[in-house]
This record gives structure tokens, sequence and C-alpha cells, in this order.
């Protein structure tokens, strides 16, 4: 046995397997999804919580700069979070995030979940980690992270973004300490075929760069005992750029970015989520 083998991580091997069979089912849902011609109106819709009737509906047109102040937004994400701790909806899902999150079509979610999306635009991870106790009286089954790339954007270093999320992973442990909490990598960006606005700091930013923090991200949740989404390889073109197909500006995602994210949330749910949930399950019935 050679010695590359022997220091080879368990988790590692785990991980590459399961995000192996993970890449496979999505390529092979999204070559059965191209072939519909309306997605929007032919794929089922779930439950997602109508928590404000008031509150703008998402568009996938994101080119547009949103009329709402950052903390207008807050306001509107606590009374959204406050209708859910009162009501309690079952099989609870949280996405917290920035506005990758925040544009998720609720149409697209994952069906047999009801979904609370704590998204902001331009949020970054100091930012999301000040508001985590925005829902601290929900109960999720399962909160899902995705931030770090408005901090590139804005010249974070590394060793800041992963200081934040060690201190985003702790706070939601202790916070929520029956959900499933899972971190999902950071997206590359369209590079050269950009037409965002901040075009100029993309540029700035190389992918290998989220590549790399991506594996430290990896790391850090493996050892904080969460699960980790590596969602990166199944957005990427044969450069390592975020593919034109599932993007609007080489920043935000297209409704056939957002198929890909739920289709990956979709199994991973099978493959990872539900079987703990079941075996959690059968030991608090046993319990009892």
């Amino acid at each position: 046995m050679s010695t590359t083998f022997k220091t080879f991580p368990l988790w590692a091997f785990f991980s590459l397997l399961t995000n192996g069979i993970l890449m496979l089912a999505v390529i092979l849902l999204i070559w059965q999804q191209q072939k519909l011609a309306a997605f929007f109106g032919i794929i089922t819709s779930p439950q997602p919580i109508n928590l404000n009737s008031d509150r703008p509906i998402a568009t996938p047109d994101l080119g547009r700069r949103h009329q709402l102040t950052y903390q207008e937004w807050v306001d509107i994400l606590k009374q959204e979070a406050q209708v859910a701790a009162n009501q309690r909806p079952p099989h609870l899902s949280i996405l917290a995030g920035d506005s990758l999150s925040l544009w998720f079509p609720p149409e697209l979610l994952p069906e047999g979940k009801s979904w609370l999306n704590q998204g902001i635009s331009g949020e970054t991870s100091n930012g999301l980690l000040k508001r985590l106790t925005i829902f601290n009286h929900t109960q999720p089954e399962v909160i899902f992270v995705m931030i770090g790339i408005n901090d590139l954007i804005r010249g974070m270093s590394d060793g800041e973004i992963l200081d934040n999320q060690r201190q985003i992973i702790n706070y939601l442990r202790k916070t929520h300490p029956t959900a499933q909490i899972v971190v999902q990598s950071i997206l590359p960006h369209g590079a050269e075929d950009a037409t965002w606005k901040g075009r100029g700091n993309l540029l700035a930013i190389a992918n290998s760069r989220i590549r790399d923090l991506n594996q430290q991200l990896q790391s850090i949740s493996t050892k904080k005992g969460v699960k980790y989404l590596d969602l990166h390889p199944l957005f990427t073109n044969k450069q390592g750029n975020l593919r034109r197909e599932f993007t609007t500006d080489g920043l935000h995602l297209s409704p056939e970015g957002y198929i890909v994210w739920r289709s990956a949330l979709q199994i991973y749910s099978e493959i990872e989520l539900k079987p703990q949930q079941e075996k959690e399950g059968k030991r608090l019935k046993g319990k009892g």
C-alpha cells in the first residue's frame, strides 16, 4: 500500500465519493430537464411559507438595483422568521446567505419542505454572522449556508472569511443543536465572460483562489462536525469559471443555474441528510 493512500484522510475519501455520486445524478437530471420548454410552469412547486404578502416578488432579473435598503431587508427577514417561529411549519429548511440564496425561485425549491429564505443581496460573512439571531426561535431541520463571494469582492482576506465561517458554524451548532448545518461551497464567477456591473472586482479574484478557499472550508466543516455540500464542480467549465448557461451576468444565477442547485439540494438531502434524520428519529423514539 502506498504512503499516499495511507495518509489520505478518510473524510476526504467519503466526500469525494458522495460528490461523485451527486455530480453524476445532477448531470442526468439536467439532461432530462433540458428537454423542458417552460420549466417554470412544469416543475412541481414546493410549499414555501407565505410569510409576508407585501414582500417584493423575487425575479431572475438581477441586473437592476433592488430598491430596499439593507436594514429594510433585515426587518422583513425578522418578521418572516417570527412567523416561522410562531407557526412551526413542518420540515423547516432555512437558506442563509446573500443574493444567490435570496433570488432562489420559490417554485424551484425542493418539495416536501417548508422553506424560510434568509438571504440578503450583497451580504457578507460578517453581516450574516451578526444577524443569525433573527431566526433563533425557529426550529429548522436543516440550515443551508452559502456566503463568501461578496467578501472576496470587497477585498477581505481568506483568513477573515474563514474565521467568520467558523463563527457562523459555531453559532448555528450551539443555537440549533438538533438541526443539520450544511455549509455550501462558494461558487466561481464568469471571469472574462462576466457582464455584472462590478466586473472589474470579479476579474481581480482568481477562480483558483475560490477553489482553494472551498477546500479549506470543507476541512473546517468536517472538523466542526457539520455537512459540506460541494456545488463548485457542478457550475464550472473546463477553465474553472462559472458556466455561461448557469448565470445571467457572471455572478448571479440563471434559472438553469437554480435548477442545478435545486437538483443538488434534492439529491444531497436523500443521500446525506435523510438517512441521518431517520437515524436520529429512531434514536429519540427508542429513548421514549
